[in-house]
């Protein structure tokens, strides 16, 4: 069962509403996490590949070819995945998973969803895309090193009580979440602006 988010944003970023991990999982997810963190490197740079040649494909046709949008999710999935696993948002190992598709596959615990689109781009926006990320990557900067907080201090109560405190936990699963809209604006998979909430 994942966390609803009520959002008309066309990318959907969800957790197992499962807080419980085990004590000692604190001391071994970050190194349990550093093979998906290699793979997930690779991954992201050949979505960066992707996202660059998207952009000149959108410039000159107005469309986002999707062969190129599906890996780019796909890599966006896989490290979202990732970091959901460092961050303890679950016990549940990481899958080994290449399947490029805008759908999740819904066989794990983190879900990530995105309806990109695929024409009629406003080439225009495209065009200036990274100077319109700056207010939201300030934003998403400053939250996420809320998150960073946040989580070092519940993987202390994980310790202790072997329990992701819900209040915690669900602050750092929106600033995933709004993350993971930052990473689909900025990787071109839509011209909807993210929103500046946590929603």
């Amino acid at each position: 069962m994942a966390l609803e988010t009520a959002t008309n944003y066309p990318v959907y970023y969800a957790v197992s509403e499962d807080n419980k991990i085990a004590n000692w999982r604190p001391l071994a997810h970050w190194a349990m996490a550093i093979p998906h963190f290699i793979v997930g490197s690779i991954l992201n740079f050949v979505a960066q590949i992707c996202v660059t040649i998207s952009w000149f494909a959108i410039l000159f046709t107005g469309k986002m070819p999707e062969g190129l949008a599906n890996i780019i999710v796909m890599a966006q999935r896989y490290w979202l995945r990732t970091w959901a696993f460092y961050y303890g948002l679950t016990e549940q190992y990481p899958p080994f998973e290449f399947e490029a598709q805008q759908a999740d596959p819904g066989n794990y615990a983190i879900r990530y969803d995105a309806n990109v689109e695929l024409e009629g781009r406003n080439r225009l926006t495209v065009f200036f895309r990274m100077f319109m990320m700056i207010p939201i990557m300030i934003f998403v900067y400053f939250v996420m090193i809320g998150v960073g907080v946040v989580a070092i201090i519940a993987w202390f109560a994980v310790l202790f009580t072997g329990t992701y405190p819900v209040g915690m936990r669900d602050f750092v699963i929106k600033g995933f979440r709004l993350g993971a809209r930052m990473g689909a604006y900025g990787s071109l998979l839509t011209d909807q602006y993210p929103p500046f909430n946590l929603d």
